[in-house]
């Protein structure tokens, strides 16, 4: 919010300058007061919070809440039977919490607007319950940002959020799960997370490691132009339909070890900078890596349907190595050697047991057959064991 323009609702005004700010505090009028809660007198402070009961809806918006005004409005809306602050619609936009702001285990019964919020101290939301929207949109978190075991029952909106270290491990998003032009500044933990609706981090960007591991993805996952300027650590991850990492940007290490994807994987035009291991994956659809650009050494492997690398190009060499797969290799370029191989016996996981693809891809010949090399210089490609080209391919090559 600009310093210079007034908020959009009746403003506390208190420290205004005529000739610094004109403005002063934008807190919110508490009601039946000129004041927000912040610079409200002691006693008609006291007075306000001994009237709230738990559900009660709450409205600072650009209030400046300090730890202790925060601890006695959350005290003041705890629920006997539970402990746990319960509050019904919530209303924090452009607030500003300039000491550790503890949410933890309360359950917001409306909606929680916490729009361009800034957290100047670590957000604790662990085991917090959301059961109408979450509305994070331009929030600043300054410190540590925790919501593990979080349970989002409405949308979750965290679009241009900036987070300096994010800890969503476990939580459960039953609605959209808005990410789109978040800014991570550390690492974005989403261990054993749940989406159950559509995961969108669209145009994200995690400098710190993008920690994903377990996470389970029941609707669409879209990642496409995200930037992971670290290691993407996706192993285990269940994707139950599309994922879409088309034109992301892999800058670290790749983990797609023992990840599932039950529908179509799209990698269509991304950059992988330094990933030496892509997978083992299991794919039920296609794992489309076309316009793709891998810049050092990779070892691709995994089970899937189809593998289509149209326009794709190795700077270095790559070693692919298939089970099940129809390749598509038209128009593909690679400068260094480039080996396809077929692998007799399935992927194992990190534990040991076999990758589970019988229920994926049960009935299906194992070996890999390659469909197109359509405008591709052969000169370094090398087709191991149980590679097999279509007749129709040569054909075109006799």
């Amino acid at each position: 919010m600009s310093t210079s323009e007034p908020p959009s609702w009746p403003h506390c005004a208190h420290g205004a300058d005529p000739a610094a700010d004109p403005v002063g505090c934008r807190g919110i009028h508490v009601p039946g007061h000129t004041a927000c809660l912040a610079h409200l007198a002691d006693a008609d402070r006291d007075a306000y919070l001994a009237g709230l009961t738990p559900g009660a809806g709450i409205d600072h918006r650009g209030t400046t809440f300090t730890e202790p005004l925060l601890t006695g409005l959350l005290n003041a809306l705890r629920a006997p039977a539970t402990g746990h602050p319960h509050l019904g619609d919530a209303s924090f936009e452009s607030a500003t919490f300039q000491s550790d702001a503890r949410f933890e285990s309360a359950t917001f019964e409306g909606d929680a607007e916490f729009i361009s919020a800034t957290f100047e101290g670590a957000a604790w939301f662990e085991s917090a319950t959301f059961e109408g929207a979450a509305r994070f949109v331009a929030v600043t978190f300054q410190r540590a940002a925790r919501f593990e075991s979080a349970t989002f029952e409405g949308a979750a909106w965290f679009g241009a959020a900036a987070f300096q270290g994010a800890g969503f491990g476990s939580a459960t998003f039953q609605s959209v799960a808005w990410f789109v032009s978040a800014t991570f500044q550390g690492d974005a933990y989403f261990v054993s997370a749940t989406f159950e609706g559509d995961a969108e981090f669209v145009s994200s960007t995690i400098e710190g490691d993008a920690k994903f591991r377990a996470a389970t993805f029941q609707r669409a996952a879209r990642f496409e132009s995200a930037t992971f300027q670290r290691a993407a650590r996706f192993e285990l991850a269940t994707f139950q339909r599309t994922a879409w990492f088309v034109s992301a940007t892999f800058e670290g290490a790749v983990w797609f070890m023992s990840a599932t994807f039950q529908g179509d994987a799209g990698f269509a035009s991304a950059t992988f900078v330094e990933a030496d291991e892509f997978g083992p994956l299991v794919c039920a659809g296609r794992l489309v890596l076309s316009g793709a650009r891998f810049g050092g050494p990779v070892t691709l492997s995994g089970a899937m349907r189809r593998l289509e690398c149209r326009r794709t190009r190795w700077s270095s060499t790559a070693e692919i190595r298939l089970r099940y797969a129809t390749v598509d290799f038209a128009q593909a370029v690679f400068e260094y050697p480039l080996t396809i191989a077929a692998e007799p016996y399935p992927f194992m996981l990190t534990a040991g047991a076999p990758h589970a693809e019988d229920r994926l891809l049960s009935g299906d010949n194992p070996g890999v057959r390659v469909a197109s090399l359509r405008g591709v210089d052969a000169a370094h490609l090398v087709l191991g064991s149980f590679v097999w080209i279509s007749r129709s391919l040569v054909r075109v090559c006799r």
